[in-house]
Order: structure tokens, then sequence, then C-alpha cells
């Protein structure tokens, strides 16, 4: 059924907020992502397979769980037509928490020893209430085939508590934080017994995994499940202690859900805005397309780790784009040359937000190229190729965005300022693609509550899609 303009945006609106909820971490942003794909039909396809793919069909494949890339083939030659992409990121900065990571102090008090990732805004994570996602491996049938599982405490567990200001009254004057002194996580407080137990039996994060794991949903991957567990992502019957959990990769993330805000409810409040809301608006303009046909191979790859250089299997630095897309040549028969003129007949759309003006900061922005909340998709530029942004990329964007109907604005950083990178420029260590870097405009960039338009996340979806057809 046709939606009126008011009804789509009322959709995205809604399924934006969805989107962010159910994704706390990177694992779960691409389990979330998985699940959409395969609600509307896509095939997923693992790395060790052969793969034999059709003109048409809809695929996806995901890297170290924390990475996933979604393509429909398209109807003509792959060499002629090239490839289309869409490419954001999964990860968010944050705290990750260490092994051991128990911290015991006065009063029976325990804290959590945490590690910073990427660049978050340290002291916007005090004195929220935060839980704890990520993924458990258990062991598998051989030591090279850990279990896999899925967690999400779904509950408050810890908080950063504040230095009281009768203690640093020069708190509001600028305040330098220590990450292993000020940003310790509190858990809770125990009893001598309690505590002695907890230290037998692996401290308190292995045992509130176990709880949480027999509790609730399991979410195996598909190289190893317990023995005599069922197909994956049921499994029953099967008890876990915190000595069965080998490892651990878990990241602490404010419990607040996304929210509408403002007079009109015209902003969207939520964490890992960057750039989870640029993932969303992907996948939502290739499944908005699906049904269209397009000669050209339509991808949207979701790369993990940029907030830390992307410098990893599952990064925008690996290969893994590249393995995909010399696959996607083969699969459907075409020679391996055809994979340079494909390359060479491509155009890749690096997603990731970007700095919107500010009302109470002027002076940090460019006079001319200073972008405004609502006020459509955004060009990056930067003179030191920071990003992959040339005339040429520029351009097209431009009149994609002239010919979905919706305004276009430019970012340039204050010259006195240096930027910093993103997927685009990354990516073309590996592929050289022509493309262009664009996101939404946001407040508060790596703040645990960063602050965005709904209309710009419209405007760049149709965007996108005029892009994928």
């Amino acid at each position: 059924m046709h939606q009126t303009d008011s009804e789509y945006a009322s959709s995205v609106r809604k399924e934006l907020i969805g989107f962010l909820n159910s994704s706390p971490c990177n694992f779960y942003a691409v389990r979330t992502t998985a699940e959409i794909l395969d609600a509307h039909g896509f095939t997923p396809l693992d790395e060790k397979d052969e793969w034999n793919l059709e003109a048409g069909g809809k695929y996806y494949v995901v890297k170290n769980s924390s990475a996933i890339f979604a393509f429909i083939v398209g109807s003509g030659k792959v060499a002629e037509n090239g490839f289309r992409i869409i490419s954001a990121h999964t990860d968010s900065p944050g705290f990750k928490i260490k092994p051991n990571c128990e911290i015991y102090g006065d009063g029976r008090v325990v804290s959590l020893n945490v590690e910073k990732y990427g660049g978050p805004i340290m002291y916007t994570w005090f004195d929220r209430p935060l839980s704890v996602a990520g993924r458990v491996m258990l062991r598998g049938e051989d030591a090279l085939h850990p279990v896999e599982i899925l967690v999400d405490l779904h509950r408050p567990v810890a908080t950063v508590p504040h230095l009281a200001i009768h203690f640093n009254r020069a708190v509001n004057e600028g305040n330098s934080l220590s990450v292993q002194k000020d940003m310790k996580p509190v858990v809770g407080y125990f009893t001598e017994q309690e505590i002695a137990e907890m230290k037998n039996s692996g401290g308190v994060i292995r045992r509130m995994l176990a709880v949480a794991l027999n509790e609730g949903e399991r979410y195996y991957n598909k190289d190893a499940k317990p023995e005599g567990a069922e197909e994956a992502p049921a499994v029953t019957g099967y008890s876990i202690t915190p000595d069965d959990i080998l490892d651990y990769e878990l990241m602490l993330y404010p419990c607040e859900e996304a929210c509408a805000v403002g007079v009109n409810s015209e902003f969207l409040q939520s964490g890992r805005i960057d750039d989870l809301s640029m993932a969303y608006c992907g996948i939502r303009a290739l499944l908005d397309t699906e049904q269209q046909a397009c000669e050209a191979t339509r991808i949207v790859a979701l790369f993990d780790n940029e907030e830390t250089g992307s410098g990893t299997k599952q990064g925008a630095a690996s290969p893994v784009l590249r393995h995909i897309v010399e696959r996607l040549c083969a699969g459907v028969g075409e020679a391996p040359q055809d994979l340079y003129r494909a390359i060479a007949a491509s155009f890749m759309i690096s997603a990731d937000d970007a700095h919107g003006w500010h009302p109470n900061y002027n002076d940090k922005y460019d006079p001319t190229n200073h972008p405004v909340l609502g006020g459509g998709p955004v060009v990056k530029i930067n003179a030191n190729c920071k990003y992959m942004t040339d005339a040429r990329g520029a351009a097209v964007f431009h009149s994609l965005c002239q010919d979905a109907g919706v305004n276009m604005q430019y970012f340039v950083n204050h010259s006195d300022v240096a930027g910093g990178s993103t997927l685009g420029n990354i990516s073309s260590q590996q592929l050289d693609l022509n493309g262009v870097d664009v996101g939404c405009a946001i407040w508060a960039m790596h703040s645990a509550r960063e602050t965005a338009a709904f209309s710009d996340h419209v405007d760049m979806i149709r965007t996108f899609r005029q892009f994928f057809v």
C-alpha cells in the first residue's frame, strides 16, 4: 500500500528508534540487521562456502559477528554496471569491560575495571543507569571452534558516580578525567560471604553473565554449539556456569531509550546515533528499492571498529569488502579481470554523521559551511583528504539530492581546527572507488546521548533510494 509522505516519515521515526534501542553494541546492531534482512528474504552466505549467485538475488555476509554486508545482485553484467555501495559502521565510542575486571573496595563495594573504546565524551557517562551487552565465548567441540552467545543484561547494573562538587569546587571550570581513576563503574555492594563466593567462581561479571544466559535468549554462532544443543537460536536444557565462560567482549551502554525531543518532537536523542542512524538509513533504502530493477549491484556495507581506526579484519581498512566483491564477480560467473572494470564503474557513499551547527558555539564552525539540524543531508569536505569527497563525488551526491527533491548542505572544518577521518578514504586503501563522504548533522557527537533531526534521516533515505534505482 502506498504511503503518504507523513506516513513514511512516521514509519522511519518508529523504526529508527526501534533500531537504536535493539542495538546496544556492535554485535546486536549486526544481529538486528540480520533479522531485518531475514524477514525480507535475504540469504545468508558463509565465507567458507562456495558462492553461486543469481541476478536479482538478495544476500548478506556477517564478519566476526560485528560487521555485515548486504547486497542485491544487479540485473546487468557486473563488469559494465559496477557496484553502488553505501557504507556505515556498527560501533560507537564507550567503555569496554576488561578481563579480571572486579575491583573490591571499602564497604564491600565492587567496581569494574574498564577501558575506553574510541573517543567518548567521558563526563556524559557519569550518574547514568548503565547496562552491559556483548558476546560471551564458551568451549565448543574443539579449541578452534568456541561457542558464541550474545548477551544483553537489559537492566541497569552499574553507574559511574560523580565526585561531589564540594570536593572539587572547580569542576565546572574544566575537569580533567582519568579513565583508570574516574570512570570505574560501581556494580553494587555485597556481603563478605558473597564476595568470597564470587572470587571463587570467576567474579561478579561472570556470575551475572551465567544467570542472564541461563534465563534469557541464547544466540549461537553457526560454527559451533554445545554438544546435544538444538539449532540456533533456540537452545534449551543447557546450564551455563561461570567456569564455562572462556572469554567475553562486553560494552557498557546507557539504559535510557531513544526518544523524541523538542516542542514538535522534531529531534531524535539517543546513544549510538553515530553511526547506527546511517546504518539504518542504508538498510532501509536497500529494502525500499529491493523490488525495483537495477543493472548495478547494490551493497550496504556496515563495517566495525571505525571509532578505533578500522584496522581490524572487520574494519574498512581490511580487505573484507574487496574479498566480497571479488567473490561476487566470481559467483555470477564473470572473469577475474572484470572486477577491475566493475570497480571503475562503481561509486561509494560513505555515510558517517556530521557535526551540526551548535547555537551556543558559533565560533567553533566554519562561517559559510556549517550544516544545521533539519537542513538535509551533509556532504563532508576536507582539503587534506580526510574525507574521500572531491568535486566529482560531491556533484554526484548533489544531483541525487536534487533528483530526490531533498536539500543538501556542506560541512567543512573551521580552518584553524583539525578534523577527523571516516570510512570513505580508509576504504579507498583497498578499493580505488569514486565516492563521497556524507552524513546527517548531529549535536554532541560521541556523547552518551547524541541529538539529531528526524527529517534529515527521512531525506537521507530518499537520497539513498535515488542512488539505488
